[in-house]
């Protein structure tokens, strides 16, 4: 796998925009969410998240919504490119 791109395009007292694409066989590697956050989808595809103990599961990437704490690694197992913005609401 190769390390996924990133690029915070916001940065202030209240969020954080992160844009993230993942090209076909790269990761973000295993993380650990510090803040709650909302992904918003700028393109469709399906993402592999891997948890903590190695379990794999595929989803749709879709707008949602997360509390801190969550802990994967985010994978494009596709051909195509996947596109999000994460956006973290900070305390």
């Amino acid at each position: 796998m190769i390390a996924a791109e990133s690029e915070v395009q916001i940065d202030n007292d209240q969020v954080r925009v992160t844009e993230w694409r993942l090209a076909s066989n790269s990761a973000t590697g295993h993380h650990t969410h510090g803040m709650d956050y909302v992904i918003v989808p700028v393109v469709a595809g399906e993402m592999t998240i891997v948890a903590p103990n190695g379990e794999r599961s595929k989803a749709q990437l879709a707008s949602y919504f997360r509390k801190a704490g969550v802990q994967h690694d985010v994978l494009n197992e596709t051909a195509t490119e996947i596109v999000f913005l994460e956006v973290e609401l900070k305390p």
